[in-house]
C-alpha cells in the first residue's frame, strides 16, 4: 500500500494576497489556480520551490466561522514546517522581504530552526535538517 498527504488546506482571507505572499515573498510556485463555478470558489495550490511533496491549498474563508481561524489554525503553535537545503540563504532572503521571525535561528539536535509568521500570523518553522535526518534534503 502507498499513500501520501497531497494538500494541506490553509484558510486565507483573499486568494490574490495569499498568492502574492507565497509566490513573491516565500518564492513558492503557483501550481494551480482554477475557478470552480459550481461552488463559486477558486482551487489555488502552491508549493515550495523544487518540492514534489505535500502542497498548500489556499482556501478562502467563506463563512464567519472560518474567518475566525485565519492566522490561527493551530492556536498559536507552529503549524507548518518549511524544510530548506540552505537555511541561511532562505532566512536572509525572507528577512530581506520583510518576513517576521518570532524566534531567532538556533541550532537544535535535528538541525537549524527559526520560527516565522506568514501574512496572516500562522507560525512556521524554517528548518534545515541535519544530513543524518531521514527527511533531510
Amino acid at each position: 500500500m502507498k499513500q501520501s498527504i497531497v494538500h494541506i488546506a490553509l484558510v486565507v482571507s483573499d486568494y490574490d494576497e495569499a498568492i502574492e505572499f507565497y509566490t513573491k515573498v516565500l518564492n513558492f510556485t503557483l501550481v494551480e489556480d482554477t475557478y470552480q463555478p459550481e461552488q463559486d470558489k477558486r482551487w489555488v495550490v502552491v508549493a515550495p520551490p523544487g518540492s514534489t511533496g505535500t502542497t498548500l491549498l489556499l482556501a478562502k474563508a467563506s463563512k464567519p466561522e472560518q474567518e475566525a481561524f485565519i492566522g490561527n489554525q493551530a492556536g498559536g503553535r507552529v503549524f507548518l514546517f518549511l524544510n530548506s537545503d540552505d537555511f541561511w540563504r532562505d532566512y536572509k532572503a525572507m528577512k530581506a522581504k520583510g518576513v517576521r521571525f518570532v524566534r531567532p535561528p538556533k541550532e537544535a539536535d535535528y538541525g537549524m530552526v527559526a520560527v516565522f509568521e506568514d501574512l496572516y500570523g500562522n507560525r512556521w518553522d524554517l528548518l534545515q535538517l541535519n544530513k543524518e535526518h531521514p527527511l533531510a534534503l
